[in-house]
């Protein structure tokens, strides 16, 4: 809704779980003060990917399971923005839609989490680690063969009453959301990008819109932290070369050095038993020729076999 050409209300549509609904009003905050004359409101949504906890997300459909709702509310002018997680974003959106603004960014890291350990190297042989993420199993599959890696999903919350309820020794998370929950205590050790590199965009909020929402996107300009979205189109670059996507054992995280961008990425088989990795340094103007050009390193190096391979 406009008065005298300005937006005097904006929807935004968000996940119902905890962590995104901090993420929308997070967002909502910053909008409030720099339109302090708006009215900004959250719709709250289930998507399919909250719905269907039984199941792996790379045997139901992705990552774009947890966006479709939010995209419909978007196409039907119930919403007028959506906040994601950039790393839960399909690295390409539909038709029709786009990446308005990339927040500064959180900690990207993984995060250990255990009641009795101290980290993944203090685990007992046939421990059970759990994690719904291929690109954290493959890692952890590849250092410590000896672990039992276990499916788990659901919300952040629930994965840690499963931890302390006993049916995992320990969890991987991200450690951006138990930051943002006020979880940080639970941390046990923060693993390092060389013990276990990123997704691509993790950490960092995305903000979609309607591509023919210009007063939209001109009003979120603002919110656009530029190293951070700098980083993350190389991330996603590498991601889309690659075909990334859920089910794709994948990792990539870039770091601002000066006018250059710093990426690193990697592929690997499910098992952990093959991964492809390499690192580039090139130009912060271009980060997507950057990502493609990783990714082209890799294949050549041999990640196109491990591609082919998990296509069959």
């Amino acid at each position: 809704m406009k008065k005298d050409g300005l937006l005097q209300r904006i929807v935004i549509a968000s996940r119902e779980s905890a962590l995104a609904l901090w993420q929308a009003r997070h967002i909502q905050s910053q909008l409030a003060g720099l339109y302090p004359g708006a009215e900004i409101g959250i719709l709250g949504l289930t998507t399919e990917g909250d719905r269907r906890l039984e199941v792996s997300l790379a045997k139901i459909g992705g990552k774009g399971l947890f966006v479709k709702e939010l995209e419909d509310a978007l196409a039907g002018g119930r919403a007028d923005i959506a906040v994601h997680s950039v790393k839960d974003l399909p690295m390409m959106l539909p038709r029709g839609f786009i990446l308005a603004a990339v927040g500064e960014r959180g900690d990207p890291r993984d995060a250990f989490v255990a009641n009795r350990y101290a980290g993944l190297a203090e685990l007992p042989a046939g421990a059970r680690v759990g994690t719904s993420s291929p690109r954290r199993e493959c890692q952890l599959r590849a250092r410590y063969p000896r672990l039992k890696i276990a499916p788990l999903r659901g919300n952040v919350p629930t994965r840690l009453k499963k931890l302390d309820e006993g049916d995992y020794d320990a969890v991987i998370l991200a450690a951006a959301g138990l930051k943002r929950l006020g979880l940080e205590h639970r941390i046990t050790r923060l693993l390092t990008p060389s013990e276990s590199l990123p997704a691509p965009g993790q950490g960092a909020l995305g903000i979609e819109c309607l591509e023919s929402r210009a007063d939209l996107a001109r009003l979120l300009a603002p919110l656009n932290h530029a190293a951070t979205a700098r980083c993350v189109a190389a991330e996603r670059a590498f991601s889309l070369a690659l075909s990334g996507n859920c089910n794709l054992p994948l990792g990539a995280y870039a770091e601002v050095n000066g006018a250059q961008l710093y990426l690193r990425g990697f592929v690997g088989t499910a098992d952990g038993s093959r991964i492809v990795s390499g690192e580039l340094e090139g130009s912060g103007a271009d980060p997507v020729s950057l990502g493609g050009a990783l990714a082209q390193q890799l294949k050549a190096q041999g990640a196109a076999e491990i591609l082919a391979q998990l296509q069959k």
